[in-house]
């Protein structure tokens, strides 16, 4: 039996699984302390509660990843100390993100953390970490999808100019 039959959880990581895994994890990292900063400058309840969901989302990743890097004698990488909580109010007003601001950047990382999914996918052969891939794909594309309404309810998004085909009438 070759290296890589049998269970997938035996076979080796290559670097590229190794690499993704160990960068997204640094990724969340940074994230999630700069997520918890957003929290002390964020006013609007709904979009707290969505940076809360996906501080937890994130922390969930992290911990299988840092399973499945410890399992194959990989070091972790960094992480920040978590943000201490502050008052809203504390923050001078032009020291302060906006929650258009915020939700704006937190959407953007949405987006970025799906194509990097996409691309540990793509590039896996251990059928184990592939899949777990395409769990917090799942989860990111959901997620997604409640910050674009959020973004909509609240007119904080910014469409870009619109293309209508106007056909002329002869």
């Amino acid at each position: 039996m070759g290296v890589l039959n049998g269970n997938p959880q035996d076979e080796p990581m290559h670097y590229g699984e190794v690499f993704g895994t160990w960068s997204h994890l640094l990724s969340n990292n940074g994230l999630i302390a700069g997520y918890q900063t957003y929290l002390n400058h964020t006013g609007d309840k709904d979009l707290k509660k969505l940076i809360e969901e996906a501080i937890q989302g994130m922390q969930n990743e992290n911990q299988q990843i840092e399973e499945i890097l410890k399992v194959n004698g990989i070091g972790l990488p960094p992480a920040p100390p978590d943000r201490p909580q502050a008052n809203l109010e504390d923050i001078p007003p032009g020291a302060r993100f906006s929650d258009p601001e915020i939700s704006a950047s937190v959407s953007k990382d949405t987006a970025a953390a799906l194509v990097s999914c996409s691309q540990l996918i793509g590039q896996c052969i251990r059928e184990d970490i592939a899949m777990m891939y395409g769990q917090f794909h799942l989860a990111k594309a959901q997620f997604g999808a409640k910050m674009l309404k959020l973004n909509k309810e609240k007119a904080w998004l910014i469409p870009p100019p619109l293309h209508l085909n106007k056909t002329k009438e002869k």
